[in-house]
């Protein structure tokens, strides 16, 4: 996965934004202000740190060596993934998504209506 294909991939996202408040090296990407997505795009090698769930983000990091604690964040809630090839790119894809969907989840049920944002657990 290149740079542009990661950006590409956070900004396909419904409402997503790229902005940055710690520097232009550094595109935050988020939605309705909350951020889902961190990356240094010209950085070698890419990363991308992204919120997960505590008990999957702890697996990812067990069976990932490239997938460690949050760089500079809550190392519960937040991976960092080293985007080397080593980690499939569908998986990055849906961790990139994962982190999108905590991050709507958490918004007030107005926001995420107009998002037409649907919680999978309602969508059967």
């Amino acid at each position: 996965m290149t740079p542009q294909e990661l950006k590409a991939a956070c900004l396909a996202l419904p409402k997503a934004r790229e902005e940055f408040p710690f520097g232009e090296a550094n595109s935050v990407f988020k939605v309705e202000g909350k951020m889902f997505a961190l990356s240094a795009l010209a950085g070698t090698p890419l990363r991308v740190s992204l919120k997960c769930e505590p008990e999957l983000a702890l697996h990812l990091r067990a069976t990932h060596p490239a997938i460690t604690a949050g760089y500079h964040l809550n190392k519960r809630h937040w991976n960092t993934v080293v985007v080397d090839g080593s980690v499939p790119d569908s998986l990055v894809l849906q961790l990139i998504e994962d982190s999108y969907d905590l991050v709507v989840a958490g918004l007030p049920r107005r926001v995420r209506e107009k998002l037409g944002w649907v919680a999978l657990s309602e969508e059967q």
